[in-house]
């Protein structure tokens, strides 16, 4: 028995170790491909891990879709310029993504324009975000 506990425990580290990356893996996403939509803000979710956006988008049928889409944490998102309180239910936003593999109507977040005109970028951007967001840089070592 006392043989078997730290080969147990060995085996629970490793396995909680891979759920962990795996949650944090931005594999399904199709970052090749960008969707934009115009839709109406149904609910913002501003939680850890990742803040969500779901907005509500007439299809090219008229059809009411609703779409998820995933953005980066709280502590990201307020470094990106976002405060929780500028979206309000009900907002017509203009969403840019990638969209997720499956197909299905969620995507993570490359950017949003609110109704003022403010553009907020989120972690979809895959170091694509603009140079003017007074976001600190790494420096090379000789620099």
């Amino acid at each position: 028995m006392k043989r078997l506990f730290p080969l147990a425990l060995a085996v629970a580290i490793v396995g909680s170790g891979t759920q962990v990356s795996a949650h944090h893996s931005t594999a399904n996403y199709d970052y090749s491909k960008t969707v934009t939509l115009v839709g109406t803000l149904k609910k913002f979710q501003w939680t850890n891990p990742h803040s969500f956006l779901q907005v509500i988008v007439t299809d090219a049928k008229g059809k009411q879709v609703e779409w998820s889409v995933e953005s980066g944490s709280p502590g990201l998102a307020r470094r990106l310029g976002w405060a929780p309180e500028m979206f309000k239910v009900g907002d017509k936003l203009k969403i840019v993504l990638a969209p997720i593999r499956t197909g299905e109507t969620k995507g993570t977040l490359k950017s949003v324009t609110l109704p003022n005109g403010k553009t907020l970028f989120g972690p979809g951007n895959q170091g694509e975000l603009p140079n003017d967001l007074g976001l600190p840089t790494l420096k090379k070592s000789g620099q």
